[in-house]
């Protein structure tokens, strides 16, 4: 059957390509030196760039993608015009490129570059004159080595000229060339020389066509060279591309014709991925598998990446490439996969991006001056390295998915290690004959042949795979090879690209359940952008595999997953984005047929099953065209246009190419464009005001084509914009912290939902740490290492800043007026930025500048004083002056102080981001025992010590030196405190000590720990005790500046005050509050408790509290215990001697010893056997831990080995009970006694593990 015909006539958005332009050397204006390429005017002018122009484009403009003439000839010239001589080599080469407009749109542009030969008299003269220049300041240079070259700093042919009008041409030209440093190789003579200019040809589409456009320009420059005239005028072939060829239609291919022969180019059906022309294996085959994922990682973690390498199209080919591979998600900032010399200022730029720059003669990384590496992942294509940047998380499954992704490269016969090179061999122009068999193949593809006829062909075929080729033609076997070869690649694009693919559908397949639909129209959602959320970001990470979490927490608060969960809650009220409802569908068809496993958390991986049919897609599109638009045929042109003139392009009439002219039947069956690339926040909502658009951060702050502007006020307004930027960003992160901190607080006070808020809020943190890093890379000008916040650091500790007396940690000696704020229950002075960048640097963890900085800022984040830090930072200007350019954010005075004072809102909250991140350092610890004041009793005590616990581990014993209340030692870290044993040797009734508190203090941090005692320590007072275990609560700090007022996390529960104890602390002149509590609010308090320690095992592991505060707090399970058995006690208090529940526990296990002796038990006698066993254990125990300690150790004890609630009602109807209590009381209540008991079994389900400074001592 016949392929249908169709035109391309109409609307541009319709047409295959959009504009056909030549940039070149424009013989009017003469040679301009590319003042910005940054060459050294001691290079050959041969080797110099100059300033090409565009010559010529059609049409003029179009309505829906206006002509950018200045970005258009940098990009097909990145690096300006060359010139060669005929004994240089000219070898023509293709690269491509990228426009993206205001609206987010992309355009595409594929350039043929060629060397064509200069006619214009006043050119070669002009190079001429170059060259004696040249030489001359080279001759005089090496004569006089003292003095330095002068280099021409004119820019017209005119100047050049007349600044040689006094000097003999022939004596310079007698003089040998092999004196001029660099002119032998260069030399150029008119007589004897044939001067040669770049000149490309450059075509622009809206889609990336890259095989069909390629295929297009070099055809034509084929013709242009060949001996023989073309069949028809060169404007015939650019007007039928221009305007009569359009784009295929979706899930078709469209066959049109070039100068030389038919061209096939397709585009995916509404289904399928979009269109990605690139060449994916040639990506993994210069970087490899792993790198290739790395590069991945690094994008859709929104780092800056630069690609480095002396092949433009080796540079659009790995950015497109990985581009392709994000789907369903879209990069949403700077996008310049060719930078051009002019814009090389963009690498100054503070914001994600992705650009690429080419190589200069081999050079290396080292010789780039960037000012942003931090976050830097730097990849050098040609030496197949990708850097990524420092803490880069894997990507999910990343070892499977390697696997998966070398048996696709196997599979086409490609090494998955990287290193290759898969430069295509020029194509030689075809010949006559290799025509009509291509012609052939094309009907073979249309299925126009019979079967004597396929046959015929195929015995063709095979014939000419045995001769080989023809000398100056292409052989029939090589455009099979060539076929075959360009099949292979599409099939093996679309295979690896449906393997990433496959990956973000296993990840985020149930993600609809987890976005938040709040707003009820599309103005509220609008206008309160901001303060909403609308995606569950804690819900969704709990519902992930724990070695996902790391990437995945990194990845939601990219701007690119914004811009996707924006998008589909615009879906409600607006057309669904086309890369999401691509998306959305596989998602719908995996979910029908229930592909998914029920939980994600322990998720499998599973190879990509669509692979085939993928590929089969493909290859039935390329092998036989749907559509064939319209041959080129004749214009109406004048009389002598269009005549051929071998090896040089000529001047295309420029009226026929203007318009398109509509006469063809078929032009209503015009395709209308899929705009793949149209991100949705402009598209789906064209009808909204501009200020309505910017949803994401920092998005659409920066016009595009402004990027592409190299004039002085478009820079200037470049910078300007990164300033504001970085502002706006800085505000918004600040306030996302707040608010994840804050309801981190309110989860911990029992008012909200449960999440894994501590990794987002090491996320965030991480995220703030980059900001630092982009605001302080902007602009710089002198930088010591990788880190531009720590190079300013460096600088200022190399200026002599303002020191501080050296801290605590550097010196031992304890200062009296700290003690005293310590006793008080103060934190001493914070130190200076410098003493804190000190003891960065002693820390032996091998970190990098990077790594330095980043620990500079958690510590100072943590102390509440990285605003006032960098305020100190920033306050000497001239230094800031000589290390940053005018245009930097530290020289914007006003965003400067603006962006301090949101860093100073985070005060408001409490982190432990150094504490909990650099686990394994020493830090200095300074302990000080306050004793009870009000009483004038004196202090003594025998050989006491001291044993710190933290979340990370223990001090182990410090022995306290003789007659001083205070101790320093020094540690590993020991994370955020929990618990502090207090002890004393036994040395008789008088030593003994009557402790209010024990207050610990970190140096390093400043964090002041307060463990309140308020009981007796020593033989014959209390309750005869010699060691207490005390629970510590972060003391809030007081009176700090600039801190505002304390807001932080609540203060942890401590240990409890004895004077709810009956007879215990009542001598101090407390009165007792038992016997004011009633039985309700006691049971209340035992309800509570029991729900605290419920609430604590539901929150995920990261944001668990302490459990010991739980148990033994103020609040705590013991203490709510001992209220309830407290209750109803009768008061005893014969010769003053005090009563402890631990002697009613006492009691009560040697009436059931004795019972069992005489046969009398009642009751199981493997749960009485278990108490006495317990008690017995705790009082054999070597520890001196009093009654009160015993008594908290039995309950611990029995909480964890799921005894306790089994041992209250043995408690409860010992004979002993209705003997001690008052028949009120609510231990003789049975129903009161079960309801506790049933309460109490609810924790069985809870892995309790008990701090070893609590059992310490007891083998059970």
């Amino acid at each position: 059957m016949m392929s249908g015909v169709t035109s391309g006539t109409g609307s541009a958005s319709c047409r295959f390509a959009h504009y056909f332009v030549v940039c070149g050397l424009d013989t009017e204006t003469g040679l301009e030196p590319e003042e910005l390429a940054g060459e050294s005017f001691e290079q050959s002018p041969l080797r110099r760039s100059f300033k090409s122009k565009v010559l010529a484009h059609y049409p003029e403009s179009t309505d829906r993608s206006p002509f950018n003439r200045d970005a258009v000839n940098m990009l097909c010239m990145p690096h300006g015009l060359s010139f060669r001589s005929q004994a240089d080599g000219r070898e023509h080469h293709f690269h491509s490129f990228t426009v993206a407009q205001d609206d987010g749109t992309r355009s595409y542009g594929f350039v043929h570059t060629y060397y064509e030969a200069v006619t214009s008299a006043q050119i070669t003269t002009a190079m001429q004159t170059l060259h004696q220049m040249h030489h001359v300041e080279h001759y005089s240079t090496s004569s006089l080595s003292s003095s330095s070259a002068s280099s021409p700093s004119t820019s017209s042919t005119d100047s050049l000229v007349s600044s040689l009008d006094e000097l003999d041409a022939d004596s310079l030209a007698a003089r040998p060339l092999s004196a001029c440093l660099g002119c032998a190789a260069g030399s150029f003579q008119p007589a004897r020389d044939t001067l040669y200019a770049s000149k490309a040809l450059c075509l622009l589409t809206p889609l990336p066509f890259l095989h069909a456009a390629r295929h297009f320009l070099s055809q034509l420059h084929q013709a242009v060279t060949s001996h023989t005239a073309p069949p028809l005028p060169l404007e015939s072939y650019i007007h039928n591309i221009l305007y009569e060829v359009p784009v295929p239609p979706p899930g078709r291919s469209l066959r049109f014709h070039g100068v030389q022969g038919p061209i096939v180019c397709q585009q995916p059906g509404p289904e399928e991925l979009p269109l990605g022309d690139y060449p994916l294996g040639e990506a993994f085959s210069l970087l490899g598998v792993e790198n290739m994922v790395r590069l991945l990682t690094s994008v859709l973690l929104e780092t800056q990446v630069l690609l480095y390498s002396q092949d433009y199209q080796r540079l659009m080919t790995v950015a497109e490439g990985i581009t392709n591979l994000l789907f369903p998600f879209q990069w949403q900032h700077v996008y310049l996969p060719i930078l051009p010399v002019p814009l090389h200022h963009l690498l100054d730029a503070p914001v994600p991006y992705l650009m690429g720059i080419q190589r200069k003669d081999c050079s290396q990384c080292s010789t780039l001056d960037l000012s942003h590496e931090a976050n830097l992942c730097f990849v050098d294509i040609d030496n197949h390295r990708v850097d990524p940047p420092e803490d880069l998380p894997l990507f999910p499954d990343q070892p499977e998915l390697i696997q998966e992704l070398n048996e696709v490269l196997l599979r086409f016969g490609l090494q998955p290690h990287g290193g290759a090179t898969t430069n295509p061999a020029p194509a030689a122009p075809p010949c006559l004959s290799s025509l009509v068999l291509e012609d052939l193949m094309e009907d073979r593809r249309n299925g126009n042949l019979g079967g004597e006829e396929l046959a015929m062909l195929e015995r063709l075929q095979a014939l000419a795979r045995r001769c080989g080729g023809m000398e100056g033609g292409k052989t029939l076997g090589r455009a099979f090879q060539e076929e075959e070869e360009e099949l292979n690649a599409a099939k093996m694009n679309v295979q690896l690209r449906e393997v990433f693919a496959g990956r973000f559908a296993a990840i985020f397949g149930r993600y609809e359940e987890f976005v938040i639909h709040s707003a009820p129209d599309l103005e509220s959602w609008l206008g309160n952008r901001d303060g909403t959320s609308n995606f569950d970001k804690g819900s969704f990470l709990s519902a992930q595999p724990a070695p996902h979490l790391h990437f995945l927490s990194w990845f939601l608060e990219t701007a690119m997953f914004s811009s996707f969960l924006d998008s589909k809650v615009l879906s409600r009220w607006a057309d669904q984005e086309p890369l999401q409802r691509v998306f959305d569908g596989r998602l719908e068809r995996e979910h029908l047929y229930n592909t998914f496993e029920d939980d994600p958390g322990n998720r499998r991986y599973r190879k990509c099953s669509v692979l085939h049919k993928s590929a089969q897609a493909i290859e039935r599109r390329l092998l036989k065209a749907d559509h064939t638009a319209i041959h080129p045929h004749l214009l109406d042109m004048r009389i002598g246009q269009g005549r051929h003139q071998q090896s040089s392009f000529p001047r295309l009439q420029a009226d026929v190419l203007a318009q398109g002219h509509n006469t063809n039947k078929w032009s209503s069956r015009n395709t209308r464009r899929s705009d793949i690339k149209r991100p949705v926040t402009t598209e789906t909502t064209s009808g909204l005001g501009n200020d309505q658009r910017e949803y994401s951060t920092g998005r659409r702050s920066l016009h595009q084509s402004k990027l592409l502007d190299p004039s002085p006020s478009a820079v200037t307004q470049i910078q300007r914009g990164f300033v504001e930027g970085l502002l706006s960003e800085c505000r918004l992160k600040t306030r996302r912290m707040l608010m994840e901190r804050m309801g981190k607080e309110s989860v911990e006070l029992g008012q909200g939902k449960a999440s894994i808020t501590g990794l987002q809020e090491n996320t965030l943190i991480h995220s703030l740490c980059d900001l630092l890093e982009r605001t302080w890379g902007h602009g710089l000008l002198l930088k010591q290492g990788r880190s531009a916040l720590w190079s300013h650091l460096l600088h200022c500790q190399a200026n002599g800043e303002k020191m501080e007396p050296p801290s605590p940690a550097e010196s031992p000696v304890s200062n009296g007026l700290d003690s005293m704020r310590l006793e008080e229950g103060l934190a001493p002075p914070k130190g200076s930025f410098v003493q804190d960048m000190r003891f960065v640097q002693t820390m032996s963890e091998g970190l990098s500048e990077v790594g330095r900085a980043r620990a500079w800022i958690h510590l100072s984040l943590e102390k509440k004083v990285l605003s006032q830090h960098l305020k100190l930072l920033l306050a000497n200007q001239n230094l800031i002056r000589q290390l940053y350019k005018p245009h930097a954010f530290l020289l914007c005075e006003e965003e400067r102080e603006q962006f301090l004072f949101h860093l100073l809102s985070l005060n408001t909250v409490d982190y432990l981001c150094f504490t909990r991140t650099f686990t394994s350092i020493s830090i200095p610890y300074r302990v000080v025992i306050t004793p009870m004041k009000k009483l004038s009793i004196a202090m003594t005590m025998s050989n006491p010590w001291v044993c710190v616990s933290g979340e990370l581990g223990d001090s182990g014993v410090r022995q306290i030196p003789k007659n001083t209340q205070e101790i320093f030692f020094q540690c590993q870290n020991l994370g955020r405190l929990s618990t502090l044993q207090l002890g004393q040797e036994n040395s008789g009734l008088l030593s003994k000590c009557l402790v209010d508190c024990v207050i610990v203090h970190n140096e390093i941090t400043g964090h002041t720990y307060r463990f309140p005692c308020g009981r007796w320590l020593g033989k014959g007072v209390g309750d005869g005790s010699l060691e207490r275990v005390l629970i510590g609560q972060l003391v809030s700090p007081r009176g700090e500046e600039e801190s505002g007022r304390w807001t932080g996390t609540p203060p942890e529960q401590s240990s409890p005050p004895q004077s709810g104890h009956m007879g215990g602390l009542g001598s101090l002149g407390r009165s007792n509050s038992n016997n004011r509590l009633s039985s309700v609010q006691v049971q209340e308090e035992m309800r509570e408790a029991v729900n605290n320690l419920v609430k604590h095992f539901h929150k995920a592991e990261q944001e668990r509290g302490n459990l010991t505060a739980l148990l033994c707090g103020e609040e705590g399970l013991v203490r709510s215990l001992e209220q309830f058995l407290l209750h109803g006690f009768k008061s005893s208090r014969l010769f003053q001697r005090s009563v402890f529940i631990w002697d009613f526990v006492e009691k009560v296990v040697v009436s059931m010893e004795m019972a069992d002796q005489m046969g009398d038990l009642r009751g199981s006698t493997e749960l009485c056997d278990s108490l006495c066993h317990y008690a017995n254990a705790i009082n054999a125990s070597p520890r001196n831990i009093g009654k009160e300690g015993k008594f908290q150790l039995l309950v611990c004890l029995g909480v964890r080995d799921q005894l306790l609630p089994q041992w209250l009602p043995l408690l409860a109807e010992s004979h002993l009970t209705a003997r001690l209590y008052e028949e009120s009381a609510l231990v003789q209540d049975r129903a009161a006694v079960n309801s506790l008991s049933r309460i109490l079994h609810t924790l069985h389900e809870f892995p309790i593990t008990l701090e070893t400074a609590l059992i310490k001592g007891v083998d059970l």
